[in-house]
């Protein structure tokens, strides 16, 4: 099979060859002002996106940094892509999961993405922390899909199941995780996330709308991520922080904005780094229990 125009097979070509250490078995996608993860980590090797083949120059949105991380985080070879791509910046959605396939072909079984989230379920708090076991992607219903299009036979399905895409094991390592740390306070488990395509906030009949239909959480991103990764045949965990009270009545407290985000971030954003690492920490044995995934043909050596 020729693959030398697949842009996320070049792009893991790339960076394979440019890696001493191990291939990363853990990948972290970090949302809204979350990059501070990769400072946790070690013996780190440091893309920037634009000089990963195929990848955008570039994140255009503030709090993403729009860099590659790869090294050791709580002793595991991990992969962290401080920023991702949206849609609602103008890329299509094979751009959108580009980091998510090339983790693929770079050999990570277990995908760990963040986000920062609107709250439509009323009993939310500004500051909790949500495990995702469910989704709904309105866009990707209506066509705006990362599978869409040829499939690539290697990667996945032509008809991938995602009633199957959450792991409860994956939300009960996250449960044990912030119980270690005392976090347990702020966690939520079994939350659904809504993708919707953005860059606006919803207005109100479209919030009450997103509420009817069973979100707990809102967001421009996350399940195309989610998505391709199943697709792909890792393992996914998801986790959003919510920064804002979406206004569904109008009682709610004062419209959302960006700066509002960035700010609930910071005053959470230690406490949930915290949480992912000492995750990865306990997830060894959870992933030494994966099956080795099947290798995608890059035509380049293998990594140690």
């Amino acid at each position: 099979m020729d693959v030398s125009h697949i842009p996320y097979r070049k792009a893991a070509a790339y960076v394979l060859s440019r890696i001493d250490g191990p291939c990363p078995i853990v990948g972290i996608i970090c949302g809204s002002g979350l990059s501070g993860l990769s400072d946790e980590m070690t013996d780190t090797h440091t893309f920037k996106y634009g000089d990963i083949p195929g990848f955008p120059s570039q994140c255009t949105v503030a709090g993403h940094k729009g860099e590659m991380v790869v090294g050791m985080l709580s002793g595991v070879p991990t992969v962290c892509f401080r920023g991702r791509f949206h849609s609602y910046e103008g890329h299509d959605m094979n751009t959108v999961v580009l980091p998510v396939r090339l983790m693929r072909c770079i050999g990570v079984k277990l995908l760990m993405i963040t986000n920062a989230a609107g709250g439509i379920n009323s009993d939310y708090k500004v500051g909790d922390v949500v495990v995702i076991m469910d989704h709904l992607a309105i866009p990707l219903l209506a066509g705006n899909n990362p599978l869409v299009g040829p499939n690539d036979d290697e990667m996945g399905p032509r008809f991938p199941p995602t009633s199957n895409a959450y792991d409860n094991n994956l939300q009960q390592l996250v449960v044990d995780s912030a119980k270690s740390l005392g976090f347990e306070d702020f966690l939520r488990q079994n939350g659904t996330y809504c993708f919707v395509s953005g860059p606006m906030y919803e207005s109100k009949a479209e919030s009450r709308f997103l509420r009817n239909c069973g979100a707990d959480v809102v967001g421009m991103s996350t399940a195309p991520e989610i998505i391709a990764g199943h697709h792909a045949g890792m393992k996914v965990m998801c986790i959003s922080l919510v920064t804002n009270k979406v206004v569904v009545s109008g009682d709610e407290g004062p419209a959302a904005s960006h700066q509002d985000v960035l700010e609930s971030v910071q005053r959470r954003g230690k406490q949930i780094l915290t949480l992912v690492a000492e995750i990865v920490r306990s997830s060894t044995n959870y992933l030494s229990s994966l099956p080795d995934l099947k290798q995608i043909n890059l035509d380049v050596e293998e990594c140690s």
